[in-house]
This record gives structure tokens, sequence and C-alpha cells, in this order.
């Protein structure tokens, strides 16, 4: 039963760290669209039309990837985790009912009109159905956090007969984890998609094809990381703070701290170590002292409490991937942060000359390079965010055993499998069209239709405005 346990969280954790690729770039490239499509209907300049009609068909091969991607995700709560649907589906399924009704289909509704509704609806029709698509992914990323971080601080709810039944919604939907953990991923789909148009960009850019074309776009998407790249540190930091209040274990491992510091004492930071969970203890460790206190509770002496002061039994697995991680996750976010400031800064060394910056090879190329990371530091994030949430599936009310569905180790096995060919194809294929879709560039001679808006004369006929 164990081994059976063991591979559906692995299924789980191979479905979800293929599928949540997807989303958080369709997240940020759909606002991004919706800012460029605006600024093509308030300064008339035909380049941003061309952007909104270059960029839309990256967003439409992503989000078809993600939607296909995706489905295995809920299914397996049947499958795989029936246990856990049982007692705890009377609000994890309202939740992600609503993703689906209230999310999913204004995305899917919407996204057609977006895409073909060119010349066939009014401009101002078409800026709706952009925007509406935007806020169809973001309630999509709302809700799916709500119900992951009712998992890790669930709220409004009271075991009875065996299943957590609802007695606050809003506190439920509210949960302590909340606030932070919708910012920190909606501030990640937004990262990513800004450094996918300035790493497409800046490669364009490097290659000399159509450098004021792709300066435009480039420009945007570094004015909006000199913002979203703190601002993610700091939501990072807050976020710090909750996870050591609210769930004193994963923030333990995370740091790997041991021991509870005393009173007037502060708590040593690791910077660098490695765990050892057997002997309770870091083999070697580089500490700055007192700086943890400092992390997790803003004092230079707060108390932390140690992960040997816990039981075994609540203590999560797989401390030394926890601990790596994490600083994996924040060195990038830092990096973020030193190449939005480091481009700005030769941006105004260059006055906003394109010739100027083209003359920056070097940071150019680190923006190209830097397209990957901002999915790894969300692979990072989702492994500290799950791994260190064990033993628990409801994080103190259904340990992750209890939620289990009973299957064979076979049966899970030929699944994962299954979805692991499958996803491959998926990246395969999507890389074949994104390649091509590179290749191939913005056409540069595409004029924008005619506003087909019709209005009635005084006689009740029609004609064309």
């Amino acid at each position: 039963m164990q081994t059976a346990i063991d591979l559906s969280r692995g299924q789980f954790a191979m479905t979800a760290m293929f599928h949540i690729l997807w989303p958080i770039l369709s997240i940020g490239l759909a606002v991004f669209l919706v800012a460029v499509e605006a600024l093509w209907l308030k300064t008339r300049d035909v380049a941003y039309y061309r952007h909104a009609r270059f960029w839309s068909k990256l967003l439409v091969l992503n989000f078809t990837v993600g939607v296909v991607s995706g489905i295995p995700l809920e299914f397996q709560f049947g499958t795989n985790w029936a246990g856990f649907s049982n007692v705890a589906g009377e609000f994890f399924g309202n939740i992600l009912g609503f993703e689906g009704a209230m999310a999913f289909m204004l995305e899917a509704g919407f996204i057609g009109i977006m895409l073909f509704g060119w010349g066939r609806v009014s401009r101002g029709a078409h800026l709706f159905a952009t925007v509406m698509v935007a806020l169809g992914a973001s309630l999509s990323a709302f809700w799916i956090m709500v119900a992951n971080s009712w998992m890790q601080t669930p709220a409004g709810v009271t075991l009875d007969n065996g299943r957590l039944v609802v007695t606050d919604y809003m506190a439920a939907i509210f949960n302590p984890d909340m606030p932070w953990g919708v910012a920190h991923m909606y501030v990640a789909a937004l990262e990513t998609g800004a450094f996918v148009v300035a790493g497409a960009s800046a490669y364009y850019l490097l290659r000399r094809r159509h450098p004021e074309f792709f300066f435009k776009s480039f420009k945007i998407a570094l004015l909006a990381l000199v913002v979203l790249a703190p601002l993610q540190v700091w939501i990072g930091d807050s976020s710090g703070v909750e996870v050591f209040r609210e769930q004193p274990a994963k923030g333990a491992a995370i740091e790997g701290h041991w021991h509870t510091n005393g009173p007037g004492v502060g708590a040593p930071w690791a910077l660098l170590a490695w765990p050892d969970q057997a002997a309770q203890k870091n083999d070697w460790a580089i500490e700055l002292p007192d700086m943890l206190s400092v992390l997790a509770t803003h004092s230079l002496s707060g108390r932390v409490i140690g992960l040997a002061d816990m039981p075994r039994a609540d203590q999560p697995p797989m401390v030394p991937l926890l601990f790596y991680a994490f600083r994996i996750m924040a060195g990038i976010g830092f990096w973020f942060v030193f190449l939005a400031f480091w481009t700005l800064w030769a941006w105004r060394k260059a006055r906003g000359k394109v010739d100027a910056l083209l003359a920056h090879r070097k940071l150019l190329w680190a923006w190209v390079l830097t397209v990957p990371l901002p999915y790894v530091a969300v692979e990072m994030g989702w492994l500290v965010r799950e791994v260190g949430r064990q033993p628990w599936i409801v994080y103190g009310l259904l340990r992750t055993q209890q939620g289990a569905s009973a299957l064979s180790p076979y049966t899970v096995s030929a699944s994962m499998a299954m979805f692991a060919v499958f996803y491959v194809v998926l990246l395969v294929t999507f890389f074949i069209f994104a390649r091509r879709w590179l290749r191939a560039g913005s056409d540069l001679s595409l004029q924008p239709p005619q506003d087909p808006r019709r209005v009635l004369d005084v006689k009740g006929g029609i004609y064309e405005h």
C-alpha cells in the first residue's frame, strides 16, 4: 500500500509539474496582450496591433497544451485520491467547480473571438474579448490557489463523522495562506510572461531582425519587471513569515533548522548546509547568527521552532530537497531583480536608443538565457510548497496516507508511464510549433482590418461606419 501511495504521489507530482508550465505563461501573455492592444487603440501605432497578432499565436499554442495536459490532474482526485475526495470534497470539489465554470469557460469562450474576431467585431469588442481571456486565466489561478492554500492552512471547516464539513465558507476561501499563495503565484505568472516576451525580443534584437519593432515589446516587458521582480521578493519574504507561523515544520525543513532557539537568543540562518534527517542535524553548515529569527519573525531574537523538537511522524520528508529547492527559487528571484535594474541602467545610459542597446550583447544574451529560469523557480516553489506540506494532504487534519485510493502499484505504474509518454509527445510537439513561430517572426506588412461597426440611420436602415 505504501508503494502505491508513493507512486500516486509521484504521478500527481509529474502531471502537476508538467501542467503548471503552461498556465503561468498563458496568464502572463494574456495580460501582455491586453496592454499592447490597449496601446494600439490609444496611440493608433500599427506596431502594437502587429505585436498583438504576433504574440497571440504563442498564447493559443500554449493554451492548447495547457488544456490537454491539465485534464489528467482532476481525474486523479477520483482515481488515486478517493479518500481525500470523500473527506474534503464538500469544499475542495466546489472550488474546482468554480475554476471550471467561472474561469476556464470564460477564457475558452472568448479566446476564439480574440483570435478570429479581427475585422468581425468592433475594436472595442475585441479588446473586451482579450480582457476576458486575461480575466479568465487570472481567475483560474485564483481558484486553484484558493483550493491549494486551503490544503496548506485549512479554515472554516469541522470534522464530522469522517468528513470535513464547511462551517464558514468565507473563512475557508480566505484562509491564512490564501492572500500570499495567490499573490506569489500570480506575480510569478506575470514574471514568466514578461521574461518570455523580453527573452524572445532580445533574441530578435541580437539577430538585428526588426530591432525597432521588438524593442517595443522588450521595453514593455522590462518596465513591468522593474516593478514585478522586487515585488515578488517582498511577497516571498512575507509569505515566509506566514509559513513559520502556520506551518512551522515546513519552515524549519526549508531552512535546515533543527533546534529551537532559547529566549533572548536569535536563531542562526544556514546559508548552505547538508541536512541529515536521520541524525536530526546538519552534517555541516555555513551560518549567519540571528538571521533566521529576522527572516522568520522579523525580530533579532524571535523564537523559531526546530524540526528536532517536533514528532518525527509530523516532519516533512526529503529535507535536503526542500532546503536546496527553496534556495534555487530565492536565488533566481534575486537574479531577476539584478537583471531588471542592470538593464534599466544600460537603457538609461543608451538614452533609449535602439542602436546603443544593441551594443550590449552580453546583456541581451543574459535575457535570452534567463527565459527558462521563471519555470525553474516555479517548479522549485511547488516542490517546497507540496513536499513541505507532507505528511499531510490537508495540513493538520488529513494525512496523505488516509487520502489515497486502494490501488495496486502495477496499476499506478502503468498509468504513470502512459502519462509520461503522452507528456513527452506534447512537449516535443509544442517545441516544434514554437520553433516555427519563432523563426517566422512578425509580419510587418500586416494592416489592421476596418472596424465593422454598424449603426442605425434615422430610417431604421443600416450602413457601414
